[in-house]
């Protein structure tokens, strides 16, 4: 089963938000750019907007659950998915076709 790594620098984040291809739904935002590693990673956040502690978790959780079942098919990109306040509504059965649909367009995944 593949994994990811996780982004955690700001100047990372910062970088994609700056530098990055981005796709919008109602309930997720996904910025891309390609690294060198060879591998992706991957960062998650989510703002006050979203809500209480308890339903910014879940969204994370939710996104991380909805990327599963597609990591095997993401090669060297870092990618960073923002949370919309819709997003801990949704299941991540929802999020997984939002996922694939941003990736293939952002051209991470082939058609």
């Amino acid at each position: 089963m593949a994994t990811w790594v996780t982004l955690c620098e700001n100047k990372d984040f910062r970088t994609l938000y700056y530098r990055g291809k981005s796709q919008v739904h109602t309930g997720l935002v996904t910025y891309v750019r390609p690294n060198r590693l060879g591998y992706p990673r991957v960062g998650i956040t989510t703002g006050k907007k979203v809500g209480c502690a308890v339903k910014r978790s879940r969204a994370r959780r939710v996104i991380r659950e909805g990327l599963r079942p597609l990591i095997s098919q993401i090669g060297g990109y870092d990618i960073v998915f923002v949370a919309r306040t819709r997003t801990p509504e949704m299941k991540s059965t929802q999020l997984t076709p939002v996922i694939e649909r941003h990736l293939k367009q952002l051209g991470v995944m082939a058609e």
